[in-house]
Formats: C-alpha cells, structure tokens, sequence
C-alpha cells in the first residue's frame, strides 16, 4: 500500500506542466521588457529636459535601448513557446 502511493506520488511529480511554465516564462519576459521600456522612457525624457541641446543624442540612444529591451521580450516569448 505505501509503496503503491509513493509510486503515484512520484509519477505525478515527474510529469512537468510545460505549458504553464512556458507561460509563466513568457509573461515574465514581456513585463520586465515593458518596464525597462518605461524606464528607459522616463529617464530620457528627464535628460531632455535637463539639457534640451542633446535632444537628437539621447532620442537615439533611448531608442536603440528600448529596442534591445524589446528585444528580450521577444526572445522570451519565442524561447516560452
């Protein structure tokens, strides 16, 4: 009887819900790229408006950042599929 259950017990713990995890991964990527996006956003727009001269420098940078941002959210949802 006992062996019976730790049989069962250890069968069901060796199946792993990939999907779920998959998901949960996914998720996690896409919502730390969102906020790194949002503060790469707002610190740029604090550099602008501290030194409005290097409007043209910091629009690039900023945007080069966000896309390697973005970028790893995509890698996550391709990577959690």
């Amino acid at each position: 009887m006992t062996l019976e259950l730790i049989s069962m017990a250890s069968e069901a713990a060796a199946q792993v819900p990939t999907g779920v995890t998959g998901s949960i991964a996914t998720g996690i990527g896409a919502g730390s790229a969102a906020i790194g996006v949002g503060l790469i956003g707002s610190k740029a727009v604090e550099a602008v408006g501290r030194n409005p001269g290097a409007f043209g420098n910091i629009l690039t940078l900023g945007i080069i950042a966000m896309a390697l941002a973005e970028g790893l959210g995509i890698l996550s949802f391709i990577l959690g599929k």
